[in-house]
């Protein structure tokens, strides 16, 4: 008998049921694709921002204390060098798959047809193999990807792997315009210790200081500054995780952390931790955070994730709204059978189980198609912000199952309190 008047239920008044499975699957499909995209917005802000240079910076230990003591610019502590050779080491440190790219830099001053100006030499595409403890490691990295930004005005990118390109250049664009350099052109470099003939492959803007400079291969400069096999700095790129308390406190002094907070913070990917496993594997060196992006992935991060709980509370509000007035309305319509099932001996908490279920039906269904709608919904976000997909949690499922369920019982409670305030006579007999 129950479910036979469940389903005369459906029915007779399907209109407004189907209203409230729309109404439900509308909530789910945005609490579903807000969800899911917040869960994983982490990891692609922090590829997005990668794009816009490295986050951390590593220099010689000797450099870092006197920037640190005194104050000094970088570069102006002195000439300290770093072995080319141990840059492989960042290859074997545990966070090493979360660096995406990474580039030795030593920059000097040259003279170009009587006029002084920078030159820095570095890794475009360079290929690197390192081998440690019979395991060998091997990486496609440089300033292709770390200055992915740039805008090539003329020629190409310095392709470091093909023969011959060791002698090559790129001129910024201020730079190749105040000397009306062109990309084929050969120019001619004066340093301290050798002159270096290059081909000039492409004209750049960068919109900062490096459009009046010149970028060119490691060895080159290295020449120059009679540096064989060592570099000044390297800029390195990962995708870290946003700090937090823990993570402030171990930048602080990791010491200070318990033995269970330093396990959790030396295994969790902040820029932190990972400077620090940097500084393990390579003792000469310090690693820095460059603190104006990775302040800045924590912020956008936090934003993002309240705009997208905002997005879903409201979307949550509004579902709960409807679904009260469909089934308050409803609940109305059929006030006089509910009031017979009343006078033939129902109780209140059978003729209340009895509309909760058909409500709860509904929305079991209305969930179920939001749920594949909101999957739908978070591609299309993942596609158009972040050019790529987005992974799907299991945990979301039964999250959206509790927060539909609540708001179904939610949504129901004045339609409760009118069935319990319902009397058989007033509703049969007029009230007489």
């Amino acid at each position: 008998m129950f479910f036979r008047m469940i389903r005369g239920t459906f029915v007779r008044q399907w209109k407004k049921m189907l209203m409230i499975a729309l109404t439900v699957a509308l909530g789910a499909s945005i609490a579903t694709a807000m969800l899911n995209v917040m869960l994983d917005v982490g990891d692609k802000i922090n590829e997005e921002l990668k794009t816009y240079g490295s986050n951390i910076t590593v220099v010689p230990q000797s450099q870092a204390v006197m920037n640190k003591l005194y104050d000094v610019e970088e570069g102006d502590a002195g000439e300290e060098y770093i072995a080319e050779e141990k840059l492989g080491e960042l290859m074997t440190i545990f966070w090493a798959n979360n660096i995406t790219d990474f580039a030795p830099v030593t920059d000097t001053t040259v003279t170009l047809n009587g006029e002084e100006v920078s030159l820095s030499g570095t890794w475009f595409d360079h290929h690197l193999e390192f081998v440690k403890k019979g395991t060998t490691y091997q990486r496609d990295t440089g300033i292709i990807n770390l200055r992915s930004w740039w805008d090539i005005h003329d020629g190409n990118w310095l392709d470091e792997q093909k023969p011959g390109s060791e002698a090559g250049a790129m001129v910024g664009a201020e730079l190749a315009k105040k000397q009306k350099i062109a990309a084929g052109d050969t120019i001619t470099v004066k340093g301290e210790h050798s002159t270096e003939t290059l081909k000039v492959t492409g004209i750049f803007e960068s919109g900062d200081e490096a459009d009046e400079g010149i970028y060119t291969t490691l060895p080159v400069v290295q020449r120059l500054t009679d540096s064989q096999g060592l570099f000044k700095k390297a800029e390195v790129s990962a995708i870290t995780s946003p700090e937090d308390e823990l993570a402030i406190k171990a930048a602080r002094n990791p010491s200070l952390l318990s033995g269970d907070e330093y396990d959790l913070w030396y295994c969790t990917a902040y820029v932190s931790s990972i400077c620090f496993q940097i500084q393990e594997a390579i003792p000469e060196a310090s690693a820095q955070a460059v603190r104006q992006i990775a302040d800045s992935e924590g912020k956008i991060l936090e934003k993002t994730q309240l705009l997208m709980s905002l997005i879903t509370l409201m979307s949550l509000l509004g579902a709960t709204l409807g679904i009260s007035n469909l089934v308050t309305s409803g609940v109305m319509e059929r006030s006089a059978e509910l009031a017979l099932l009343k006078a033939v001996g129902a109780t209140n908490g059978q003729v209340t189980r009895l509309v909760l279920t058909e409500v709860l039906m509904t929305s079991a269904v209305g969930a179920a198609a939001g749920y594949f709608l909101g999957y739908a919904f978070a591609q299309i976000i993942g596609q158009t912000v972040f050019s790529s997909s987005v992974e799907m949690s299991g945990m979301v499922a039964f999250v959206v199952a509790v927060l539909i369920i609540s708001v179904t019982l939610l949504g129901s409670l004045p339609a409760v309190r009118m069935l319990l305030r319902l009397r058989p006579s007033e509703v049969l007999h007029g009230g007489h």
